[in-house]
């Protein structure tokens, strides 16, 4: 859309010559348009662009364009159709009737990682106007009475049991698919998007019930599975109900035989069940986990930090909790936080891709992402620094699930990645790994990759997901119970929320009609301008001062054609931008 800062670049595909050769291969070069503005691009625009090189009295040469592209450098505008293309994901890759998501594309099994991440998904959706409230607060309902009616026996084909819930369930029946594990960490973050949509749906005393009813049920003393030889309380990594001929698990009790200790994605897991007020672990449980740090503090490329190669493990915690400007005695020690940490991961990681040790093909400041993923081999957790099992496979997550640590960076990664890899993008946005060394792209989508790249980015534009969340009693409360300082509020004091519905349109797509819902804090001038793709302005929508509330109106689009048009909203100074799909 228009407006001032818009800058456009003209990127030409020329046939390189030289004085005394022929052309021999393509090369790839970006012209900055400053001067130039939206309304001067459309079908009737000619673009002259003169090469001048050498002396004067050089002979005239040819150049040959292969392929023109006008971009515009619109960070708002990227970031809305990234997100809605995410949300797009959980929306259609979900079963309607209970709820579950889909572990991957093409596969009939969900992960309850992703229901958690899905769950959260709902609330983005509703406030950016992708689905209304009603369809939103359905989805939701749906996936929680599931869990909470789902079978919980020892039953080999159960649901779960003592409250956990297995971490792969048939996307049909709801019961464990193959012989998966009772997973501590990934119903931990099932449960990160339970309580989620508890405080988002704060007046709805249906979701609120069943939230804490799934969440009540847990007994996280259970998992705190101490070794014989090994005496701790730390909570293990999950449980079997058929633990024969398992190496990873104790064949007299099930439980996995490895725990939660030393610094990775596990941070969620201990905070909720130190805030549980049905069946809490102690504070010696954190110490426990915390005291697995060990020589993970380290310094590479003149940032010292927690480490943990693959970025998931700097990501998912921090989907929900706030860690900003709150310590426990480490980081207090070491006079960060765990935010701060997972900025210094991200850039150390994004130093490594600049170094480039391995010598891969395209490895820069402005492409790179090691975390788990798929890779022409198979599912792989790989990162750096230090480099762990780094075979030149980049996946968007990495730097999608980072935004809010490091916003340019990682926003100048996912736009390099969709500008050179077609093949990268698809109908849910990032594909979910790319190797150019192996001339791979991955055709599938995964649900624990989708939700950091939505979620961060909602917490990066408007903090909403964190805000919500940190409204949530036994959150804080298990955040205190580890040590935190300065969490902010007493457990029992209430949190403001602050409003994330600046502007909303539903139903979108729509096919003939939709309504724009907007909120002002205060009076203010409003313009909402709808616009085509190339940016021509098709209708003023609203051009007055408006009192505070809410306000609302109709857009008729039964005689525009079907395709994408951008809805600008200015407040002030302020600007927004949404987009909005016609269907036939």
């Amino acid at each position: 859309p228009p407006g001032q800062g818009d800058v456009f670049r003209l990127e030409v595909e020329f046939d390189e010559f030289t004085l005394d050769g022929d052309p021999e291969t393509w090369q790839r070069i970006s012209l900055p348009l400053d001067d130039l503005k939206a309304g001067d691009f459309d079908r009737k625009t000619t673009v002259g662009v003169v090469f001048r090189h050498g002396a004067p009295n050089e002979a005239t040469r040819t150049l040959w364009f292969d392929l023109l592209t006008i971009e515009q450098n619109d960070d708002e505008a990227f970031l809305d159709m990234v997100q809605q293309k995410t949300f797009d994901f959980f929306w259609m890759e979900a079963n309607p009737s209970n709820g579950l998501v889909r572990d991957r594309t093409g596969q009939n099994y969900a992960s309850i990682a992703a229901v958690g991440f899905g769950l959260s998904a709902m609330t983005v959706g509703i406030d950016r106007g992708w689905i209304t409230p009603e369809q939103g607060r359905e989805r939701v309902l749906n996936t929680l009475e599931f869990f909470w009616t789902a079978e919980q026996s020892t039953a080999p084909n159960a649901t779960g049991y003592k409250g956990f819930f297995y971490h792969f369930l048939d996307m049909n029946t709801g019961r464990r698919s193959g012989t998966n594990e009772l997973s501590t960490i990934d119903t931990a973050l099932l449960l990160g998007g339970v309580l989620h949509v508890r405080e988002y749906f704060v007046d709805d005393d249906e979701i609120r019930s069943l939230a804490d009813s799934i969440y009540h049920r847990v007994d996280w003393t259970w998992m705190q599975y101490r070794n014989p030889n090994n005496p701790t309380a730390a909570i293990s990594h999950g449980w079997f109900p058929d633990p024969e001929g398992r190496a990873n698990a104790d064949p007299s009790t099930g439980f996995i035989v490895h725990d939660w200790l030393g610094y990775n994605e596990a941070m969620i897991l201990y905070i909720l069940a130190l805030g549980s007020p049905t069946h809490p672990v102690g504070p010696e449980a954190w110490d426990a986990w915390a005291s697995g740090y060990g020589g993970q503090w380290q310094t590479h490329y003149g940032y010292t930090y927690l480490v943990f190669p693959p970025l998931f493990g700097h990501q998912y915690s921090h989907v929900w909790i706030d860690f900003r400007g709150i310590q426990d005695a480490f980081m207090e020690e070491k006079g960060i936080d765990y935010f701060e940490n997972s900025r210094r991961a991200t850039l150390a990681q994004r130093a490594y891709h600049i170094a480039n040790p391995g010598g891969y093909p395209n490895y820069s400041k402005d492409e790179w992402g090691l975390t788990a993923s798929d890779t022409p081999d198979g599912y792989s957790a790989r990162g750096a620094p230090p480099p762990q099992n780094d075979d030149g496979t980049i996946a968007p997550t990495a730097p999608g699930g980072s935004i809010a640590f490091a916003p340019d960076e990682s926003i100048a990664a996912l736009r390099t990645m969709h500008r050179k890899y077609p093949a990268l993008w698809g109908p849910y946005g990032f594909r979910d790994a790319y190797n150019v060394d192996r001339n791979w792209f991955a055709q599938t989508y995964l649900g624990i990759d989708q939700g950091p790249i939505l979620l961060m980015i909602e917490n990066h534009r408007t903090e909403a997901i964190w805000e919500v969340a940190m409204r949530n009693e036994s959150i804080r409360r298990g955040l205190e119970r580890a040590g935190f300082t300065g969490v902010g509020v007493a457990v029992d004091d209430p949190v403001e929320v602050a409003r994330t519905d600046v502007l909303a349109v539903f139903p979108n797509p729509t096919a003939d009609r939709a309504r724009v819902n907007y909120v002002l804090d205060a009076p203010s001038s409003v313009r909402l301008v709808l616009y085509d793709v190339l940016g021509r302005e098709l209708t003023v929508l609203e051009d007055a001062t408006r009192p505070a509330g809410e306000h609302q109106l109709d857009m008729d689009l039964t005689m525009r054609p079907s395709g994408l048009y951008l809805l600008v909203f200015e407040m002030g100074d302020r600007r927004t931008t949404r987009v909005l799909t016609k269907i036939e």
